[in-house]
């Protein structure tokens, strides 16, 4: 039996474990958090008090955090996962960090004998229970055809999309489209609001044309009743717009409707409402349109 380090067990690392408990593999996880650990433990995976105690017999190790630093830290601290892992251990890193990060991560890895790809995934907290993600991955061919035995019970659409590090542009990629997509499906529904519409009718058949989109599908519900309950938080949207808009700069490429949307999240955080989902930038086209702000449920 294959034996899998998960470290990160949060909104979409607990449901990502889980379900590869399920497929029948050996999932030691950790986390700070020991409530996430016992209900890992309940499933029937098994918990660690450090990940040198994860990592130190996983055949992959599988890292879900939130930002750069944290792989970072991860990764390469003296009691992280290069330092206490066999020789041969695939890392796979499943969080949205920095392109150049992640090719750093996978030099060094080369350097100690150990493997790693970049394997970002897009789909939400229903797509990680559901085992639907999209999976972006990154790396040698080998290495991702290994990689995607095990990102299977986890995702249905995972494609190599180049070398260490594009999995990570992708991503960027992705959280643009998103963003601007939520940001859009936001107006309509303030649009048609004001105009009395009956927007349950309205988004049916909205989803049906050409405007239809997976925010249509997937998030519209939650919108139209003011339900922020987080999925994926303004927080991590900023952090990852962040990572777009430098990368842009970076290559020399112009992105106005992705900057500007990129500065709509960033104020909505500023006003302190980082730990809402993505989707309460509809409460920014509200004030910004002068309408009276409904609560949001959280």
């Amino acid at each position: 039996m294959t034996v899998l380090a998960f470290i990160g067990l949060g909104i979409m690392g607990g449901p990502m474990a889980a379900n590869l408990v399920k497929a029948g593999y050996d999932v030691i996880g950790y986390d700070t958090n020991h409530s996430a650990l016992a209900s890992l433990q309940n499933l029937g995976g098994r918990s660690a008090g450090s990940i040198a105690q994860a990592v130190t017999d996983a055949d992959v190790v599988i890292t879900m955090l939130p930002d750069s630093p944290d792989v970072q830290a991860v990764a390469l601290g003296e009691e992280g996962i290069y330092a206490n892992a066999r020789a041969g251990t695939l890392h796979i890193d499943c969080s949205s960090i920095r392109p150049d990060i992640a090719q750093q991560l996978a030099r060094r890895a080369t350097d100690l004998g150990l493997r790693a790809v970049d394997a970002p995934v897009s789909g939400g907290e229903v797509g990680a229970i559901e085992a639907l993600l999209s999976i972006m991955v990154g790396g040698q061919p080998d290495d991702v055809s290994e990689a995607q035995q095990i990102l299977q019970h986890v995702g249905s659409t995972i494609v190599h999309v180049g070398p260490h590090g594009a999995g990570q542009t992708v991503k960027a990629a992705n959280q643009l489209i998103v963003a601007g997509t939520i940001q859009l499906v936001a107006e309509a529904i303030v649009f048609l609001e004001a105009y009395g519409v009956d927007t349950t009718a309205a988004v049916k058949v909205l989803a049906g044309g050409l405007a239809g989109n997976a925010i249509l599908d997937r998030k519209v519900t939650s919108m139209l009743q003011r339900d922020f309950t987080p999925g994926f938080r303004i927080d991590l949207h900023h952090k990852d717009m962040g990572i777009l808009t430098s990368a842009a700069r970076d290559a020399g490429v112009i992105i106005p409707l992705g900057s500007h949307v990129a500065q709509l999240i960033a104020s909505l955080r500023a006003s302190g409402h980082g730990q809402l989902d993505h989707t309460a930038l509809l409460l920014l086209v509200e004030r910004l349109s002068g309408r009276d702000l409904q609560s949001a449920k959280v």
